[in-house]
């Protein structure tokens, strides 16, 4: 976590430079190693091991698509867009690349165009996933393939599969793909390696931006399926060079299986970062089922304000159970703890000045502390955030009678879970010290929620909100303590 908070300060990382320089020489490096082949026949003798490569790449490109469709599968529940479309382009890789091995010639087919031409297409289908990937989820597109995210892994996930079968049954289709021909292979390899060089560059201001691990390791990814996309158009088969794009695409699938479990893991076991991925119960994700890239932005966002420290989490939790109050679905209540973990992370580009100014702030300063929703939906659409909770870190500040900010909504204009949250939002706030203030007691902070139900609160969520808190704050059992242990990292007030 400490890197995001470097990088969300502005601090200049030592490592940065060095980082930049691996990933140069790691893509570089079998870049040039073939390309001296290839003018040194001498030194790049033919190894013709059909059975090898029939058993080897189709077992392993399976595995590989089996593994995919299951993280993928994980990320759907885990509501991170960005990780479920990632999967889906190691999903094409995995089953296309299979395609490619089990139609190596003189075992299950003769020779014809088909080994070629798949593993062109794998590589294209998955540039396009990843570049996709890499999209604000704030775009249309993605909002739309966010709404379909229900049926879209498992959907893709036949359609391969058909795809592999059918091929397999019919392989002179294969045969009207103008793959054979120089110029369109030309033409796919241009976009392919266009698309990676775009999803690798967006990636790379993303790690720049965070410090995290999860988009490092999408860029070494793409620079090798860039480098292999380049051996398959220039590579000639069987010969030692020509094998080598076989293992970049291993280094690929290896390196994202890497950034997956490190994003959720909590520096146990690797069992114990695979039961995280595919838990998601929200009371237990407020404990330790998040991603890496939610915690850390959550403890850089409160390491910056001692007076609000453990905000964030008791903001989730008391949201999160007025939400299971409602009647919300399991699906919401995971979007409510998220979006509530992180509502408040747009605080990381207001000046530390302004941010723990003790004393009222003036006009221009208040300007700039409402701009922290517009900042913090800004920063989380490109990190695989759904719709709904973007909408819940822009429109908490919004108001029912339409004097808030940033888009001045009102009424039912406002996203529900938003309203859940503002009750929430503003309860804890005002029973938190500030430098400029005492917190105020529970009954203070009950009675102007409910004074304010139906100009600043929407006045159904208020009531049953008050039903919650007759006898005292929800939570109150965890309202100290905070059981998370990567909450353990925030300064204690």
């Amino acid at each position: 976590m400490e890197p995001i908070r470097k990088a969300v300060s502005g601090t200049v990382r030592p490592r940065r430079l060095w980082t930049a320089g691996l990933v140069l020489l790691t893509c570089l490096a079998p870049f040039l190693a073939f390309e001296y082949l290839q003018r040194r026949p001498d030194l790049d003798p033919l190894i013709p091991a059909s059975l090898y490569h029939f058993v080897i790449v189709s077992v392993t490109s399976l595995a590989a698509g089996g593994v995919a469709t299951a993280v993928g599968m994980a990320a759907r529940r885990q509501r991170n867009l960005q990780i479920m479309l990632l999967a889906l382009g190691f999903m094409s890789l995995g089953f296309m690349f299979a395609l490619h091995g089990l139609a190596t010639p003189g075992f299950l087919l003769e020779a014809n165009a088909l080994p070629g031409a798949s593993s062109s297409v794998s590589l294209l289908l998955t540039a396009l996933w990843m570049a996709l990937s890499s999209a604000s989820t704030s775009s249309p597109l993605l909002q739309q393939l966010s709404a379909a995210r229900a049926w879209l892994v498992p959907a893709w996930a036949g359609v391969l599969v058909v795809t592999v079968a059918a091929s397999l049954g019919w392989p002179h289709l294969w045969d009207a793909v103008p793959l054979a021909q120089p110029r369109f292979q030309w033409a796919v390899a241009v976009a392919t390696i266009g698309l990676l060089a775009a999803s690798g560059n967006r990636y790379w201001r993303t790690y720049v931006a965070t410090g995290l691990h999860f988009p490092l390791a999408v860029v070494f990814a793409s620079g090798w399926l860039a480098v292999a996309e380049w051996i398959i158009v220039r590579g000639e088969l069987w010969r030692v060079s020509w094998w080598s794009y076989h293992y970049l695409l291993l280094a690929a699938v290896g390196v994202m299986s890497w950034g997956v479990l490190r994003l959720y893991s909590q520096g146990g076991t690797l069992a114990e970062a695979v039961y995280e991925l595919f838990r998601s119960d929200p009371l237990r994700q407020l404990d330790t089922g998040l991603a890496g890239s939610v915690r850390a932005l959550v403890v850089a966002t409160e390491v910056r304000d001692p007076y609000t420290a453990g905000h964030s989490y008791r903001v989730a939790q008391a949201a999160l159970q007025l939400g299971e109050a409602m009647g919300l679905s399991s699906d919401q209540l995971v979007a409510l703890v998220h979006g509530g973990l992180v509502h408040d992370v747009g605080k990381l580009k207001v000046p530390d000045h302004i941010l723990n100014k003790p004393g009222p702030l003036t006009p221009e300063e208040q300007k700039i502390i409402e701009e922290h929703p517009v900042a913090g939906y800004e920063m989380c659409s490109r990190l695989g955030f759904l719709p709904d909770e973007l909408a819940i870190i822009r429109h908490h500040h919004e108001r029912w009678d339409g004097t808030g900010y940033p888009d001045g909504l009102r009424g039912r204009q406002i996203p529900l879970l938003a309203r859940i949250l503002a009750i929430a939002d503003v309860y804890d706030a005002l029973t938190s010290r500030r430098a400029y203030r005492e917190p105020w007691s529970h009954q203070q902070a009950r009675e102007y929620i409910l004074r304010n139900a139906g100009t600043q609160f929407d006045p159904e969520c208020v009531a049953i909100w008050a039903r919650l808190t007759t006898d005292g704050p929800t939570g109150q059992a965890r309202r100290l303590t905070g059981p998370a242990a990567w909450l353990r990292e925030l300064p204690q007030r």
